[in-house]
């Protein structure tokens, strides 16, 4: 018998059973107690899509202050040090509530993993602490109008000068950079044959000379995304992240972060919440309630394929077609129980009703469902990432 036989590789979606330590119970009281106090202030109002579209920078701090944000991070650097599974408890609970997290988020999933993982120590003591206490707020520079999610054919550049480099192009569904502090900009350094070589990454103020913000609004007019150009930037050679040319094999080890989170099945939570207190005044079917169990179960196993990613991420591992499968099946999900709530219970939409009723959440969740599946990349890229690794496998 061959040794592959006797010792096989494992498979590219092999998911790791994992169970959350025994500390996750306790800290889940800690978060929905808190939680609890930031209702009575009004703050947590049971959105979906709170992550992106919550902005509070002082619920972010209040977070921060109970060392809530930048839990993965080393204590050394004002982080916690406790770790992805804990921290996956904590946003879980805060994405459940709805709680107005979009402030913090990107610094806190992406930028600051990978500042830790690719950044020069001088870059570690200036921007983790900040991003720890809630006050360094990060967008993502990555598509572009005609790439998408085809990131190696970025047109944004960076040419050389005489003390670090000039920025020039555009990032199209920047979100937050209205209101950020800094990007995490994916730009071409180097003409290769190899489309993606040639690429790095730049901590660019969203305050520097040449930085230009064009707002792009959702359907509800909401102002969150938008088109960041760069005219010219002047970018020193210190805030250079990870090394010159290494852009796309850093950027699509920070995607593991950006596609695997309870964020990607948990953006229409709470209208199923919404929808259990309408049955409840009620007397539910049957058939309502059969209805109502098929999301719960399927919430259910995608849960356990992301904490298996979490897990993943805590001991080191870069999980990319986990992490990948993990969004496709949860934004697909998400979607679904938008239309499975319709269905249910068939409420007019009405983004002009009470704030909070269930119509008003409704028309809520429909308006932001075309980006379920679009933001972190398309399904149709996640499966062709998924099908490569199954081949190489």
């Amino acid at each position: 018998m061959s040794p592959s036989v006797l010792s096989p590789t494992p498979s590219p979606i092999a998911f790791p059973d994992v169970a959350l330590p025994e500390s996750a119970r306790g800290l889940r009281h800690e978060v929905r107690a808190f939680l609890e106090e930031e209702r009575a202030l009004g703050t947590v109002l049971g959105r979906p899509d709170s992550w992106l579209a919550g902005w509070d920078p002082g619920f972010s701090r209040r977070l921060a202050e109970r060392g809530w944000v930048g839990m993965a991070l080393p204590v050394e650097y004002g982080g916690a040090g406790r770790g992805f599974l804990d921290r996956y408890v904590v946003i879980e609970e805060l994405l459940a509530a709805g709680a107005p997290v979009s402030a913090h988020w990107v610094s806190d999933r992406q930028a600051g993993p990978s500042i830790l993982r690719h950044g020069t120590e001088e870059q570690r003591r200036f921007f983790l602490p900040g991003i720890a206490a809630g006050q360094c707020f990060f967008s993502i520079g990555m598509s572009e109008k005609g790439s998408g999610s085809d990131l190696a054919s970025v047109a944004t550049r960076a040419e050389r000068t005489a003390d670090g480099w000039r920025l020039t192009g555009t990032k199209m569904w920047t979100g937050g950079a209205h209101v950020n502090d800094y990007a995490i900009v994916l730009a071409r350094t180097d003409d290769t044959d190899d489309k993606h070589a040639g690429l790095s990454q730049f901590l660019v103020d969203l305050r520097a000379p040449g930085v230009r913000i064009e707002p792009i609004r959702l359907m509800s007019g909401e102002h969150r995304f938008n088109a960041c150009h760069f005219e010219g930037v002047d970018v020193p050679d210190g805030m250079v992240l990870g090394r010159r040319g290494d852009g796309w094999q850093q950027v699509t080890g920070e995607l593991a972060f950006e596609r695997s989170g309870p964020e990607r099945y948990l953006s229409t939570f709470p209208l199923l919440v919404s929808l259990l207190r309408e049955l409840e005044r009620g007397s539910a079917t049957a058939a309502q309630l059969t209805e109502v169990g098929i999301l719960t179960a399927r919430l259910h196993s995608v849960r356990r394929l992301s904490l298996a990613v979490a897990a993943s991420l805590d001991a080191g591992a870069s999980p990319d077609i986990q992490a990948a499968l993990v969004k496709d099946l949860g934004t697909r999900l998400e979607g679904t129980l938008v239309d499975t709530v319709r269905g249910i219970l068939p409420t007019p939409a009405d983004p002009h009703a009470t704030p909070g009723s269930h119509p008003e959440l409704l028309a809520f969740a429909l308006l932001h469902s075309p980006g379920y599946t679009l933001r972190g990349g398309t399904n149709e890229i996640l499966r062709g990432i998924i099908t490569r690794g199954l081949e190489q496998h």
